[in-house]
């Protein structure tokens, strides 16, 4: 009789075992997945904030040092993102956001600029964008948050302790909208 109950509970065990194992991985996958949907943003906002300065060029000079200085930034946290320099590469990105509110004070000097039609097209192209950046800094944030508990639960550290692989760490990123200034650079105006 205490031989069944010895392999039942070890069976129990190694089911608990494997549904940890499992489902820490799943949020792991979620995290990367997440990540992958952040860079697929990111990529989105650098070609529309190209088109844009295509569309504005004639229009102004601002755009050649903002041009040159959204391309170090992303130059900088591609290179970041290479090398596996989280920090870095919110940083950089984040940078970039700030640099979009620049924009709306010099397209205010630009009447004409305010009636063109791929001009509006790609302000609220760019308004969309960091909305979905938004989001899916959100998703990624929420799937860290959800990560971390996880792993720090009693049973659960147990099964992390056994598979370091299960052990790792996710920095969350910034919003970056703490004040009104702030919210107010991720606004476009023609």
């Amino acid at each position: 009789m205490t031989k069944w109950i010895i392999i039942i509970i070890v069976i129990v065990i190694i089911v608990f075992v494997i549904a940890t194992y499992n489902t820490l991985i799943r949020m792991i996958e979620t995290i990367k997945n997440n990540e992958k949907q952040i860079d697929i943003q990111l990529d989105r906002r650098y070609k529309v904030f190209e088109n844009l300065i295509s569309v504005v060029k004639k229009y102004m000079d601002y755009e050649q040092s903002t041009l040159k200085d959204v391309v170090k930034l992303r130059n900088q946290a591609q290179s970041a993102q290479a090398s596996g320099d989280s920090e870095t590469r919110m940083e950089a990105e984040n940078q970039i956001s700030k640099l979009l509110g620049g924009i709306n004070l010099v397209f205010e000097q630009y009447p004409d600029l305010k009636a063109n039609q791929n001009a509006l097209q790609l302000q609220e192209e760019i308004v969309s964008t960091e909305n979905k950046l938004a989001f899916a800094k959100q998703a990624f944030n929420d799937s860290v948050q959800s990560y971390t508990q996880t792993k720090k639960s009693f049973f659960q550290q147990i099964v992390v302790g056994i598979f370091k692989s299960l052990n790792q760490n996710f920095s969350y990123w910034s919003l970056d909208v703490e004040d009104k200034k702030a919210k107010e650079a991720y606004q476009v105006k023609f």
